[in-house]
C-alpha cells in the first residue's frame, strides 16, 4: 500500500555524465540509425536516453523506495520528458535530482481505488540552467484486479 508519508520526499543529487559512447550504445539499442545520435563527436543524446538516469542515481538518489507502493498491485504507467532547450549532447555533465511530486486517488473499475504516484527527476547542466524534467506516473490497485470474463464471441458451426 502506498505510503503518503513519501510524498514531497527528495532523493540526493546525483551525477549523469552524458557520454557519447552510451549514446551511441543507447541509440542502437532502440534500433536508431539517426546521424545525430551516432556520426557526431559531440550526439545529441536521444530524448529517452534519460531513462539510463536510474542506473546511476544510487539507493541515495532515489525517493522511490519511501512510497512502498505493492509490486503485485503497482504498475508504471507512463514516461515524459519535458526538455528546456536542445537534449544535452556528449560531454554534458547534468546533476539530477528526483522527488515524489504527488500521490493522489481516482476511483477504478476492476480493482476498485486507484493510487497514482507522480516522481519527477530534474536535470540540471554545469551552469545549474534546468534542461529537463522526467515525469514518472506510476499506479497501484486496491486489490488485486480481477480477471475479465472471457469473451464467449458468436457460436461456430
Amino acid at each position: 500500500m502506498v505510503d503518503r508519508n513519501a510524498l514531497g520526499a527528495e532523493g540526493e543529487p546525483f551525477i549523469l555524465e552524458v557520454e557519447r559512447g552510451k549514446i551511441r550504445e543507447y541509440a542502437r539499442a532502440i534500433r536508431s540509425e539517426h546521424s545525430a545520435y551516432l556520426g557526431d563527436e559531440r550526439p545529441v543524446a536521444p530524448a529517452h536516453f534519460l531513462t539510463t538516469t536510474f542506473l546511476w542515481e544510487g539507493d541515495e538518489g532515489n525517493p522511490w523506495p519511501l512510497v512502498e507502493m505493492s509490486p503485485a498491485r503497482g504498475m508504471h504507467a507512463e514516461q515524459e520528458y519535458v526538455f528546456h532547450g536542445p537534449p544535452p549532447r556528449a560531454g554534458t555533465r547534468l546533476t539530477c535530482r528526483s522527488r515524489i511530486e504527488e500521490i493522489y486517488e481516482k476511483q477504478g473499475t476492476r480493482g476498485g481505488g486507484l493510487t497514482f504516484v507522480i516522481m519527477t527527476t530534474e536535470f540540471r547542466d554545469e551552469s545549474g540552467a534546468l534542461r529537463a524534467v522526467a515525469r514518472m506516473t506510476a499506479v497501484e490497485t486496491a486489490a488485486v484486479p480481477e480477471k475479465p470474463a472471457p469473451d464467449e464471441g458468436p457460436e461456430e458451426g
